[in-house]
This record gives C-alpha cells, structure tokens and sequence, in this order.
C-alpha cells in the first residue's frame, strides 16, 4: 500500500506544481488554492509512505519522479524547452530511481 500512497504523493506534488505556476505568485485565488491543498494532500500521503519506507529513499524517489514529471509538464503544457544538459540530468535522476527501485534492498522489495 506504501507504493500506492507514494504515487499518490507524487501526482498530488505535480498538481501542486502546476497550480502553482497558474497562481502567478498566489495572485489568483484558485489555483493558489488548489496549490496548497495539492501541497498539503501530498505531504499527508508522503507520510504515510514513512510508515514503511526509510525517508531518505522515500523522498529520493518522491522528489525523483516529481522532478522528471513537473519537466515533462512544464514542455508539454507550458511549453518550456529543455537544453541538453537538462534532459542528461533528468536521465541520471531517472536512473537513481531504477537503482535504488531495483538494486536497494531499503525499498522493502
């Protein structure tokens, strides 16, 4: 259930992101809104994945995965553009995510 409540946690840290970037600086209520409360709901299910993961991996793997999901975001919806070196450093942070899904024994394989 902890890889459930950690996916949980990572889409509800994109959403956060992606209103956040729409609030133009908390000048727009919704989306500020919807922000904090993306915010909260993945800080609350991230916790809930330390019932059971260590933090360090859990945040590894959190931040991980958000980090390559709010870039796919950010080309794809708003249109920012990646540079060479930013897609190799999404591609190392991919691949420490594979290595410590697949190789650690900390993740509770």
């Amino acid at each position: 259930m902890h890889w459930v409540y950690l996916s949980i946690a990572i889409l509800a840290e994109v959403a956060g992101s992606a209103a956040l970037k729409q609030s133009y600086g908390f000048t727009r209520m919704w989306p500020a809104v919807l922000a904090v409360t993306a915010f909260v709901t993945a800080l609350f299910f991230l916790s809930l994945t330390l019932r059971v993961l260590p933090l360090g991996i859990a945040y590894a793997i959190w931040a991980g995965v958000g980090v390559v999901a709010v870039s796919l975001l950010g080309l794809v919806v708003f249109r920012q553009a990646l540079d060479t070196p930013a897609m190799i450093g999404i591609a190392l942070i991919v691949g420490g995510v594979i290595v410590i899904n697949t190789l650690s024994d900390t993740t509770g394989h």
